[in-house]
């Protein structure tokens, strides 16, 4: 049974149409533009029927996706209120206290790290935000149940090749899974295979598509039930994905994705449905080192339920919504993401609905 802290979907994704446009009216709105009660509630699975018990094996798999995570600081940054100095008083299981239980109850969570994972004091020179922290950080990802990650970004190779080695190496070690510009990952857990790739639209444009295109048959090659696309892409700063974004995405799923979990603009953007299934174009920051104040602080924890009856996926939209505050105070980056509940909580989720409304292309 599944925790979840705020919205509950049930078995399928929730439709605001109310004040929309006829173009509008086709578009996602995810979440009800309502108060709710933000509580601990537990996700009631639907039984199948006693004949259908006999014959039929149904299994679901639960996927939880988070936003920017930055473990360390940027090279300019000084210590003081520094995500290092948190690290150095409150250790690795900080940072992920109030939303670990979320993590521990599903059955895989993949965030996009924002930098490397080294000791290596051998920035890459000419970038304007060299981002890492030391390997053993490591532990903060591993000791909150997080299984796999994202590094087709901007800032893997800040510190160059041995960045890159050290980071890949940290994460082996704790047998988390890793994606990025042709290297595939893929999780297993309770006899479903789930790949992932990770590409950087931001950096790399179109000639992205190639990894996509390539990264894709290569998992389809390892026969994986699930096929999950992370795309660095989009503007800083922008509530609303360009329209290459929207174009890129529905390619993943046309080639044979079943969601896109998009980054990079350390600012929620909307959740699109198309061909039944979601793209989300930006989950915003969560564990956020390299800014000590992010203007906006808002967040989700975006997590699908998918169901296999005899091995064959369905065709529905399970999907919950959690309200997040990247802090746990407002006045600075605690580097602590925290639930958002009541009013706030609301009010984020509304965010989200009024960024979900997309005219029909």
């Amino acid at each position: 049974m599944k925790r979840v802290m705020g919205m509950l979907f049930g078995l399928s994704i929730l439709f605001l149409l109310a004040g929309c446009s006829e173009k509008q009216e086709a578009s996602p709105i995810i979440v009800e533009a309502k108060p709710v009660e933000y509580t601990v509630v537990e996700e009631v699975k639907t039984l199948p029927s006693t004949e259908e018990t006999l014959s039929d094996e149904v299994v679901t798999f639960t996927i939880t996706c988070v936003g920017d995570c930055s473990l360390g600081n940027h090279m300019k940054q000084d210590y003081p209120g520094s995500f290092y100095q948190m690290y150095d008083q409150q250790g690795a299981d900080y940072f992920f206290a109030d939303v670990r239980d979320i993590f521990e109850a599903d059955d895989m969570t993949i965030v996009n790290l924002e930098g490397v994972l080294t000791d290596s004091n051998q920035a890459t020179p000419n970038r304007t935000f060299n981002i890492k922290g030391p390997s053993n950080y490591v532990n903060i990802l591993s000791d909150s149940f997080v299984e796999a990650v994202s590094m087709g970004n901007n800032h893997r190779m800040d510190y160059g090749e041995k960045g890159v080695a050290d980071t890949i190496s940290a994460l082996t070690e704790k047998g988390i899974v890793y994606a990025y510009d042709g290297n595939i990952g893929v999780f297993e857990k309770n006899g479903i295979r789930v790949g992932f790739f990770s590409v950087n639209e931001a950096s790399s444009g179109k000639s992205v598509e190639k990894w996509v295109t390539q990264d894709i048959e290569s998992l389809k090659e390892k026969q994986v039930d699930l096929i999950l696309a992370c795309c660095h892409w989009g503007t800083e700063k922008d509530y609303y994905p360009e329209s290459y974004q929207r174009q890129l995405g529905k390619m993943c799923i046309d080639l044979g994705a079943d969601l896109v979990i998009g980054h990079h603009p350390h600012v929620l953007q909307g959740i699109e449905a198309y061909k039944g299934k979601n793209i989300i174009y930006s989950l915003g920051n969560f564990c956020f080192g390299a800014n000590k104040n992010p203007t906006d602080k808002d967040s989700v924890i975006y997590a699908q339920t998918f169901t296999f009856v005899n091995g064959v996926l369905q065709e529905d939209l399970n999907v919950s919504l959690t309200p997040v505050r990247i802090s746990s105070v407002n006045e600075r980056n605690d580097y602590r993401p925290t639930v958002a509940e009541g009013l706030e909580g609301q009010r984020i989720l509304d965010k989200i609905a009024t960024y979900s409304q997309f005219d029909t292309e």
